[in-house]
């Protein structure tokens, strides 16, 4: 099996539950969701970035202390994962998936973190097997979806507001007064923006 991959690096996830840990990040190329705030467009493309065999990729991988590899868009589920989630897995590798669940998983990452987007809606079976829900804020409006979306997950699924980078001065400030008034939530922030690292 082989994957378009824009990029594949070592660093600390940034975002999220697990933000803080250091994991391997494996971006695959292409997207059709259309983000318009996307900070990865480059990765929309697949024919523009090279083409990797699983062996290739999981070798890459080992060179790296850490044991989380963290699959990436793009939209990795335009393809099937599971040759890939299975070679991770079976080195010793705990697999995530971060996603906007707009098409069928194939494969079965131990973390799957469910990015909805607007654009593109998700398919309803996500919502039973996400472990996180991730809503990146870009307008207020934003927090009435989330708060629909967050109907649909299991209770113990983690509930995430992120503000959108270029609005987060912006919308910061709305996500922390929302949090306040529905602490079932907690804020995302881009902590390796931040940072300076990838």
């Amino acid at each position: 099996m082989e994957y378009p991959v824009m990029e594949a690096f070592y660093t600390l996830q940034g975002e999220g539950v697990w933000s803080g840990h250091a994991a391997y990040f494996i971006r695959l190329a292409g997207c059709d969701v259309g983000c318009v705030w996307c900070d990865v467009k480059e990765s929309w493309n697949a024919s523009r970035h090279p083409i990797k065999t699983v062996e290739q990729i999981v070798f890459q991988a080992l060179q790296y202390p850490a044991r989380i590899a963290v699959i990436t868009g793009g939209e990795p589920v335009m393809y099937n994962l599971n040759p890939l989630i299975y070679e991770l897995q079976r080195v010793g590798f705990r697999c995530h998936l971060e996603t906007s669940g707009a098409y069928p998983l194939q494969g079965c990452p131990d973390w799957i973190c469910l990015s909805p987007k607007k654009f593109k809606a998700p398919l309803a079976e996500y919502f039973e097997i996400a472990h996180e829900l991730k809503i990146v804020v870009f307008h207020k409006s934003d927090l009435t979806w989330a708060t629909e979306l967050a109907s649909h997950v299991k209770p113990t699924c983690a509930l995430l507001l992120q503000p959108e980078w270029d609005k987060r001065n912006i919308v910061t400030p709305l996500i922390i007064e929302f949090i306040k008034q529905n602490p079932q939530w907690k804020i995302s922030l881009q902590t390796h923006k931040y940072l300076h690292i990838p």
